[in-house]
């Protein structure tokens, strides 16, 4: 008998395997581990901010320049840059082609989960362009890109009521990522038959625990950009640095800024696992 939500299912694979161009994979594998790399290093620096020991809360531009300073750091960053731009072109891939749905009819899911991999894409491109900066020598500020996004949407026609509908999405969003983690079917677009029984307990914690604190620095955001629309003061809104600041500013704040650190590591962690053992369709 086994326990609901449990490895130990049996193995029901949704994602159906078709011939594929062993780079492109390879190439969206590098990008799974390129963004374990940034979740594990914001997630170490806000865990370390927590316990007082010279950590800081920062975003994903933060975990790129805390790589670029390091000795090798433009030849490490440069790996990550490919990788990040392999994400983006799975991203697109998956957001065009739909390749892990493949014969099931469109529905009101699937074209939300298309809208999510087309921002998904979106975001990592900027990422993107950000890290060849840094790579190049470029000054790069640390100024919030969803605060800046922000004021500038708020200043158009119906700005504030396009805020707070992102808002509102954002924070869905981070609902979906909580009910995700309970379910654990993330598990399922992994290679489970390759992985011992061990290691696949490790990645559906990992999994659960990191996709968990995702929902919540999501949570955050949502509720800060919906402030902001109510407010008409782009100033309010946050991305992700400034969703885990937020919450050293709470009773107990740097207990929930220790837990989520710690989260966002573990979703590093399972970055990684994808980048091994995720299925990857191609065309």
């Amino acid at each position: 008998m086994t326990l609901p939500n449990s490895p130990l299912e049996p193995i029901k694979q949704p994602v159906k395997e078709i011939t594929s161009l062993p780079w492109f994979e390879r190439l969206a594998r590098l990008g799974y581990a390129a963004k374990g790399v940034v979740y594990f290093i914001v997630g170490l620096l806000a865990a370390q901010a927590a316990i007082g020991s010279g950590g800081q809360t920062t975003n994903a531009t933060g975990a790129l320049k805390a790589i670029v300073v390091q000795p090798f750091g433009k030849f490490l960053l440069s790996i990550v840059t490919l990788g990040i731009i392999g994400y983006v072109l799975w991203r697109l891939v998956q957001t065009f082609f739909d390749p892990e749905k493949s014969g099931k009819p469109i529905n009101a899911k699937r074209i939300a989960q298309r809208i999510g991999y087309a921002i998904s894409a979106f975001a990592y491109t900027g990422l993107a362009l950000t890290s060849v900066k840094l790579i190049m020598g470029s000054v790069v500020g640390d100024s919030d890109s969803t605060e800046d996004w922000t004021i500038y949407i708020l200043a158009q026609p119906l700005g504030r009521w396009l805020v707070a509908l992102a808002g509102m999405m954002v924070v869905s969003v981070g609902i979906f990522y909580f009910y995700k983690a309970y379910k654990g079917k993330f598990r399922y677009h992994l290679k489970l038959s390759q992985m011992s029984l061990t290691e696949q307990n490790w990645a559906v914690r990992m999994g659960r625990f990191g996709i968990a604190a995702r929902g919540i620095v999501f949570g955050i955001i949502g509720i800060f950009l919906m402030l902001a629309a109510i407010q008409s003061d782009g100033t309010q809104a946050r991305g992700l640095g400034g969703a885990l600041a937020v919450l050293t500013q709470h009773p107990f704040g740097l207990w929930l800024l220790a837990v989520v650190g710690l989260g966002l590591i573990a979703y590093g962690i399972y970055s990684g696992i994808e980048a091994r053992y995720r299925h990857i369709a191609n065309l």
